[in-house]
Parts: C-alpha cells; sequence; structure tokens
C-alpha cells in the first residue's frame, strides 16, 4: 500500500517511516487514492511543495520544501499546520480558510515575518493554497505551492534606493544650474559678463558633480574643499585646512563646494589670492546633534571695502548654500580679510533620501 512512496529522496523515505496513525491524517493504508497521487505527484516535483491533510492539517512536504522550515525542518513532519507555521499563523489562516472553503488562493510577494533559526527575519513569499478533496469529494486539507521571494524583494528595495538617489542627485543639480543661470543673468552687466561668470560656474557645479558621482554614498567635508580649491592656489602653502574627519550627503556636498568655489573666485580676483602674500584658512567643527559650522577666513591680501551692491555670489553662499544645512550663511567684509560663516546641521545620504510626509 505504500508503492506511492517509493521514491528516491529524504521525504519519501520520511513520509513512508513516519506513524500517521498518530496524527488526525491516519495512517498511511486509509489514505485515500487522491491523497496519495498528490503526494506521489508533490515528492517528484523540484519545485518547493507541501500540503496538509486531516482535521489538524498535518504537513507533509518534499524535499525541495526543506530549506523553507529552516531550523524547524528537524521534527516537522507531520506537525498541524497551526504549530509548524504558528509564527505567521495569524497572517495566513484567512488563506487556509479560503482554501478549505473549497477557493483556491494566489497571493504575490507576501511580507512574512518568520522565526525559523532562532530570530525574526523578514521574509517574502508568493504562493497558492488550493484545496484537496478525500475519496467523498469533501476538502480534506490543502496543498501549497510557494515561492521564497524575499531575494528579489531585497534587490528590488535596493534598485529603488538607488533610482531615489539618481533622482535626488539629479533635481538637485538642476535646481542649482538653473538657479545659477537665472540669477547671473538677472545681475549681470553685460552679456559677456553673464556669459563668462556662468560659464566658470556651471564648470564648477559639473567638477562638483563629477567628484559626487565617484562617491556613491556620501562625501568627504575634506575632499570636497580641496576639489573646490585645487584650480585657484599658485602656492598649497596659501590655503590652511583644519576639521574633523566628516562625511556630509551628495546635495550638501554639492552646496559646499559651489560655497567654496565662488569664495575662492571672488578671492582671486579681488581678496587674498589677487596678490602674493595673501592667505585662507577654512575650518569646520560638529556640535551637539549634528551641528556643523564651516568657516572661510582670508588674511593677507588688500584692503577689503565692503561691495556697493551684492549679487548673485552673496546669495549663492548665504542663502541657497546655507538652506542645504538648514542653517544661515553670514559674509562679514572686514578690513583684514573676508570671513565667511555657516552654520547649521550635516545630514547622511541615508537622511536626504528618507521619504517625508
Amino acid at each position: 500500500m505504500t508503492d506511492f512512496l517509493l521514491t528516491e529522496g529524504d521525504m519519501a523515505r520520511a513520509i513512508r517511516n513516519y506513524d500517521w496513525a498518530k496524527t488526525s491524517a491516519g495512517p498511511i493504508d486509509s489514505w485515500p487514492l487522491a491523497l496519495r497521487t498528490v503526494i506521489q505527484m508533490m515528492l517528484h516535483q523540484r519545485h518547493a511543495i507541501c500540503l496538509f491533510w486531516g482535521s489538524d492539517l498535518n504537513i507533509m512536504y518534499n524535499d525541495a520544501y526543506k530549506p523553507f522550515l529552516g531550523g524547524k525542518e528537524k521534527g516537522a513532519l507531520g506537525k498541524p499546520f497551526s504549530v509548524i507555521w504558528s509564527d505567521v499563523w495569524d497572517d495566513v489562516k484567512c488563506f487556509v480558510d479560503e482554501a478549505l472553503s473549497g477557493k483556491g488562493t494566489y497571493i504575490e510577494n507576501m511580507r512574512l515575518v518568520m522565526d525559523r533559526n532562532g530570530y525574526e527575519e523578514e521574509t517574502f513569499w508568493t504562493f497558492s493554497y488550493s484545496p484537496l478533496y478525500d475519496g467523498d469529494g469533501n476538502v480534506a486539507g490543502l496543498i501549497d505551492i510557494a515561492v521564497n521571494t524575499t531575494p528579489m524583494v531585497r534587490s528590488l528595495r535596493a534598485q529603488e534606493v538607488l533610482r531615489r538617489e539618481l533622482v535626488h542627485r539629479v533635481k538637485n543639480s538642476m535646481a542649482v544650474t538653473t538657479a545659477v543661470i537665472s540669477a547671473t543673468l538677472r545681475h549681470a552687466e553685460t552679456l559677456d559678463q553673464a556669459r563668462e561668470t556662468i560659464t566658470h560656474r556651471i564648470a564648477a557645479l559639473g567638477k562638483a558633480q563629477n567628484m559626487l558621482n565617484e562617491t556613491p554614498v556620501d562625501v568627504s567635508v575634506a575632499d570636497t574643499v580641496a576639489e573646490s580649491m585645487n584650480a585657484h592656489l599658485d602656492d598649497p602653502g596659501r590655503l590652511k585646512v583644519f576639521g574633523p574627519k566628516l562625511h556630509v550627503s551628495t546635495q550638501q556636498g554639492i552646496g559646499l563646494s559651489l560655497a567654496v568655489y565662488e569664495l575662492a573666485t571672488n578671492a582671486l580676483k579681488y581678496g587674498a589670492l589677487s596678490n602674493e602674500t595673501g592667505c585662507i584658512k577654512i575650518s569646520w567643527e560638529t556640535s551637539g546633534s549634528r551641528g556643523f559650522e564651516f568657516v572661510w577666513q582670508e588674511t593677507g591680501g588688500p584692503p577689503v571695502t565692503p561691495p556697493k551692491k551684492t549679487g548673485f555670489g552673496s546669495r549663492l553662499t548665504n542663502q541657497i548654500v546655507a538652506s542645504y544645512f538648514s542653517g544661515k550663511g553670514e559674509t562679514t567684509y572686514c578690513p583684514d580679510g573676508v570671513r565667511f560663516v555657516l552654520s547649521g546641521t550635516y545630514q547622511t545620504e541615508a537622511d536626504a533620501l528618507e521619504p517625508t510626509s
């Protein structure tokens, strides 16, 4: 009577040797032909399949299903559904009831928090429950054909994070580029002046973006400062940089690089880098819960006089860049050198990508 179990495989032997008389499934000799046929089909399948039979819905499964049980697999055979899958019973019971009422179910990528190996883990499953009938045509159990889609869902999640990051960067770059062009045109006295200024500022943005694209997560403040200053220095000794090791989001990195490039350009034209003796000190420090202060200080340059009017450069450093840090920027035209102070809060890329409510 057990010829249908003469199949190679661990589970065929396990089912054949199990004392089913002690379960609601009853002894093998009492199993209807319909159940035997399904079990024979299941054991020959390489796809993960399990079935539940009897009033307690005692479990049987094939070799491919064993990994799904994890640490529960030892001693799982013959256990009632509600016992072996007690950790997710409340989540799937409605589908079980539907199958037992004679209706098939199909669920895609359902999230189930399982405790298969002594700890809770988030898993995702695509599965179908179908009713199984006894010799009298009554529903006496159900069959479960399942696919573990956890790796696929995790991969899609990772792609979604990457997609959001790329969209985030593109939107930010476009916004800054638009602001640079429109504000420069608005404040320029001549078309040639506007063309030259836009060219330099867009080039600065491009350099910053190239550097930041090479760093897919967070960017180093020190590296951002160095890259933004390189083109303006004839002697590296004229620049002093101080600050703790710190990484910020790419959005803040772009803003910071534009501020440094703008300040350096002005220093080269009118300030500490316009003569042979001037120097620049750049420093930053953190405090409390992500507090951030960035200081640009020029010394040794020509005497400083405040500009008669402020243009986009001042708006860029004092307002636009400051907004990236949810703070404020202030430029002081001291006689001995321009001083710019940016204070606010820093964030990482993970913070920047959090969805807002």
